[in-house]
């Protein structure tokens, strides 16, 4: 059987009660990091914007916008709420860099909409299916080169998750996923230059889920060998070197959801570890801020490319979620890292830009990315009494093997709830943190909908 049937058959026949319980406890647990990246994003740049531009463009009252309240045609739910999802940076991830929460679970949601709401059950088993499939085609860091992994990767998530709730069938479903295929793509310009356009790749993600769906469920074809064809998904963005067996083998046996990384602070995957390795210098040596003279990260070439740069533009919190010299920075600066730390005016402070330009530099490692782990990166401080601290980490916090405790998960969420700043929102948290974590339990999931 074609890679491009057995997707499809295995989208198509997952059934709840065939989910492993890690997987669904995994699932639920993207949702909780979405629906509080969300409810912190309601306001950030751009966001507010989208949400109205789509209620001025009006259409068939389909689909809920999070937290700004109104309906639009069920697409423009999902751009929006994965746009206010990803606004922050503080969502689900996985190397090289997708993000695949914030695209799948705002198109299920728009899914589960248009068909009249749909149990817990069934929410957590269509984003279970749409990670898994997402997972299953992200590629290596040098098989993307430059594209985005999550405008490439994402769509196929999105698009799964849509598909399995609107019930398509195998035919459909690999329609749905070709459509998808000339859909993807995102460049990592946007994050190097600060641009806006990261939310809104994220956004399109979702969007494409969506059209998708329906566009199959109309008839509309794609190309059967998506895959494996000449001009194939492999082929594309593969580049000839990736691992094609990996997108099917154990399909429906194997699951990669538990996979996942989730982020402990609000900013790129690839400034996570040496963020938490300058806290846990200054922890075990005792030192402050004020006690450096200088701090040197050392990082592999991709992570410079991405992040090796801090310029101050337009978009403030871009910059800073993409700039590992202010991540560290602000961790030695003003410990402990708070969202806080990355709203406009924190961001601006004299003080903290003055810090980092004078005691913080970024510099390439070759031999990180040969010999070590994609998010690896070590810490030189040069204190002022003449002491000199090395620190090295290769696994950052929030991934499986330095996972994050469930009180850091209900902390993160709370701490999302209180950058948002939504009275009506703030009273309900407790209420909304529960309903998630028990959401296989849920009679209509568009009740959650009404708590947001």
């Amino acid at each position: 059987m074609r890679k491009e049937d057995q997707l499809a058959d295995f989208i198509h026949g997952i059934r709840y009660e065939d989910i492993p319980k890690d997987v669904v406890e995994g699932a639920k647990r993207q949702c909780v990091a979405i629906c509080g990246a969300a409810i912190a994003g309601w306001k950030s740049d751009g966001i507010e914007a989208l949400a109205n531009l789509a209620k001025e463009l009006g259409g068939k009252h389909e689909a809920t916008i999070l937290l700004h309240g109104g309906k639009v045609p069920a697409h423009a739910a999902a751009f929006v709420n994965s746009s206010m999802a990803r606004a922050w940076d503080i969502c689900d991830h996985i190397a090289p860099g997708p993000h695949i929460g914030a695209a799948t679970i705002p198109a299920a949601l728009a899914a589960a909409e248009l068909i009249g709401g749909c149990s817990g059950e069934d929410l957590v088993a269509a984003v279970a299916v749409g990670t898994e499939t997402a997972l299953r085609l992200n590629l290596r860091e040098d098989e993307y080169a430059g594209f985005d992994p999550t405008g490439v990767v994402s769509v196929f998530g999105s698009t799964a998750a849509a598909s399995w709730l609107l019930k398509l069938d195998e035919s459909q479903i690999m329609n749905a996923m070709a459509l998808a295929f000339n859909k993807s793509g995102g460049s990592f310009q946007s994050h190097a230059d600060g641009a806006l356009a990261v939310r809104v790749i994220e956004g399109w993600t979702a969007e494409t889920g969506i059209e998708c769906a329906r566009f199959a469920r109309l008839g509309i074809t794609g190309p059967e060998n998506w895959l494996d064809g000449h001009y194939g998904y492999f082929f594309l963005f593969g580049r000839g070197r990736a691992d094609t067996a990996k997108a099917v083998d154990g399909l429906g046996d194997k699951w990669h959801v538990t996979d996942l990384n989730f982020k402990k602070y609000p900013s790129c995957g690839l400034t996570q570890g040496s963020t938490q390795l300058a806290l846990d210098m200054q922890r075990q040596h005792g030192f402050t801020g004020e006690d450096v003279e200088k701090a040197e990260v050392l990082v592999p070439p991709f992570t410079y490319k991405l992040t090796g740069e801090f310029r101050l533009g337009p978009n403030p919190k871009v910059d800073a979620q993409f700039s590992v010299g202010y991540c560290v920075a602000n961790a030695l600066f003003r410990p402990p890292v708070q969202l806080a730390h990355f709203e406009r005016e924190a961001i601006r402070d004299p003080a903290m830009l003055k810090y980092m330009e004078e005691k913080v530099s970024v510099v390439i490692d070759e031999g990180i990315a040969a010999t070590r782990e994609h998010y690896s990166s070590d810490l030189v401080v040069t204190l002022k009494d003449g002491r000199v601290l090395k620190g090295s980490i290769d696994v950052p916090p929030g991934t499986p093997a330095y996972p994050m405790t469930e009180d850091e998960h209900r902390q993160r969420f709370h701490d999302c709830v209180g950058i948002g700043d939504i009275p009506r929102v703030t009273e309900k948290a407790d209420e909304i943190f529960r309903y998630l974590k028990t959401l296989e339990n849920a009679e209509d999931v568009r009740a959650l909908l009404s708590l947001l």
